[in-house]
């Protein structure tokens, strides 16, 4: 019994921590709020430097090598203007190649944010 009830505790506690994660959907980023976008050598990640001071890191789906000889572009179908994770593509300028965009992870902190951290 005691196994059982360690086994429900366990499933409901894994719930509890995963499901606001699971609610808040994907990360989109402003276009509006981009300062710079940075390609990794290795054409593996794309670095977005923002207005507001923090930097987001997009781990490509695969490697996209030409990124960092060529710019790239991308269509935007958000009337808001919006990137989010795992949903665009971009087309590298002068090759054509298509790369997909994957997760995005916050490399640094907005300004706002240090602030608030700061005051703690």
């Amino acid at each position: 019994m005691s196994k059982f009830l360690f086994g429900i505790t366990a499933a409901v506690s894994l719930i509890a921590v995963t499901a606001p994660a699971l609610a808040a959907g994907p990360i989109c980023l402003s276009t509006r709020d981009m300062r710079q976008t940075t390609p990794r050598d290795d054409g593996a990640a794309i670095m977005f430097h923002m207005k507001d001071g923090s930097v987001w890191r997009n781990d490509l789906h695969g490697r996209c090598p030409d990124l960092k000889f060529n710019g790239f572009a991308w269509t935007i179908h958000d009337p808001v203007a919006q990137v989010c994770e795992n949903e665009q593509t971009i087309r590298v300028l002068q090759s054509g190649e298509i790369c997909q965009l994957g997760k995005f992870t916050q490399v640094t902190p907005s300004r706002a944010q240090m602030e608030k951290h700061a005051q703690k």
